[in-house]
């Protein structure tokens, strides 16, 4: 999830900072089919821009028409080209190569409340090195490196009420949320221009990111300083950290299309290990960017046996969402669809915002709907396999107090829950959970 405090110190002697690049946590903004390098300036279409500024949230930022329409998320996943803000460190001048790095770390305590709900302290890192270059017919070569110690919260990772997904000691993780691996990305991308506007891509790598779902949680602006993970992980973005994808796609003004193949089955227990990559699943993905401020995708994807606790199932997955950026504003809304063969259809609704007020001041919030049939996990149970449909309101403020090329956010988070009443023997009636954290970022 965020960087490690290891990371932060290696990051430290470099002064150089490139600002306005992507959102929280991201991939820095390399260019696009829609993003220029210095040396293109010359070719671009002037007469299309608006060089003019305004003051949005007390900040000056460029007019909308000047930006690029997109931005980089996570694996080819794209944002809005508004989600500008994060400054990557360079750790290259000059030469062939452009090398950065950005990362950050949180320290948080969470009370989940209820009859299940449990409290801890827990961290959450990621520290990412990337490295470009680029040819003068505009081919473009890049490689990631990402990597996290979310696994020193141990197999069972923190408290998340409602949270499912996965497995520790043997055992269905419920009402937490897991750990990430260690390893979370090593991969490369070649993009070729074909002529005509259209520019041609390979990416992947053995740990890496297919193209299904929105750019995943950690790194969109909408969820910068939302402490913990969606309830909704799992319906979403579960496959950010897939060891094993092959993406190809096309992409033009305003659209981009990919297919991937990739591993379905999700990272086993062994966090600090290294999965065997593999190809068995398959997925497609449609973007669309009608303009700096809105980004939208549809995608769709068969997962081989993604989930240890459904031995022999496979699942389709089907996702759209929509984000929003502009200025110090970003949100979300998503719907998805999994429907495991054989079994049954389980959908999620999100929707999340982040709002920078002024230089100091954030609010955000989440909210979800999820149909879940793996609260209850022991066979024996009278409520095994009975899907419920529960939502979490969440809501949050941080205080952020820049310095150098780092940031330091104070803020908390206060969740509440709605669902059926059969689970209040389980649950208790009305379930509150806070959240309080400290989060340092460096190069964002």
């Amino acid at each position: 999830m965020r960087t490690t405090l290891v990371a932060l110190a290696l990051l430290a002697p470099f002064p150089a900072i490139a600002q306005d690049h992507a959102g929280h946590g991201q991939h820095p903004a390399l260019p696009t089919q829609e993003t220029t390098s210095p040396a293109d300036h010359n070719t671009m279409d002037h007469g299309h821009m608006d060089h003019g500024a305004m003051v949005e949230d007390g900040v000056m930022v460029a007019d909308s028409h000047a930006l690029p329409a997109t931005t980089p998320g996570t694996g080819t996943s794209l944002l809005p080209g508004a989600e500008g803000g994060m400054r990557g460190v360079h750790l290259t001048h000059g030469g062939d190569w452009m090398v950065m790095a950005h990362g950050d770390v949180m320290l948080a305590y969470t009370d989940q409340g209820g009859l299940r709900g449990e409290d801890a302290v827990f961290s959450g890192s990621m520290a990412m090195l990337m490295a470009q270059r680029e040819w003068s017919d505009g081919t473009r070569v890049r490689f990631n490196g990402m990597w996290s110690l979310d696994p020193v919260n141990g197999r069972r990772g923190y408290p998340n009420l409602f949270a499912t997904g996965e497995t520790a000691n043997g055992r269905p993780l419920v009402d937490r949320q897991h750990p990430h691996d260690f390893w979370m990305e090593l991969s490369a991308r070649v993009d070729v221009p074909l002529g005509g506007g259209v520019s041609g891509f390979l990416y992947g790598g053995p740990v890496a990111e297919p193209a299904l779902g929105p750019s995943a949680f950690v790194h969109r602006r909408s969820a910068r300083y939302l402490p913990l993970s969606p309830i909704s992980h799992h319906w979403f973005d579960s496959t950010h950290v897939t060891f094993g994808v092959v993406t190809a796609g096309l992409a033009t003004r305003g659209v981009q299309l990919e297919a991937s193949a990739f591993k379905g089955r999700e990272p086993d227990e062994e966090r600090w290990g290294f999965d065997t990559p593999k190809l068995d699943s398959w997925s497609v993905r449609a973007s669309f960017t009608p303009s700096p401020n809105w980004a939208l995708q549809v995608s769709h994807g068969r997962l081989e046996q993604p989930e240890a606790m459904h031995a022999g199932e496979d699942e389709r997955r089907t996702t759209a969402s929509a984000h929003y950026a502009r200025g110090g504003f970003s949100a979300m809304a998503a719907f998805s669809a999994k429907d495991r063969v054989p079994g049954q259809t389980l959908t999620a609704w999100l929707g999340e915002a982040n709002w920078n007020l002024d230089s100091h001041h954030t609010v955000f919030g989440r909210v979800e709907n999820v149909g879940n049939d793996e609260l209850f996990p022991d066979h024996d149970d009278p409520l095994h396999d009975t899907k419920f449909r529960v939502t979490r309101f969440e809501g949050g403020y941080a205080y952020r107090i820049p310095f150098g090329r780092a940031e330091l956010a104070l803020g908390g988070s206060l969740a509440a829950y709605a669902k059926p009443s059969a689970l209040d023997a389980a649950y208790g009636d009305r379930p509150l959970s806070y959240t309080l954290f400290a989060r340092l970022a460096v190069g964002q």
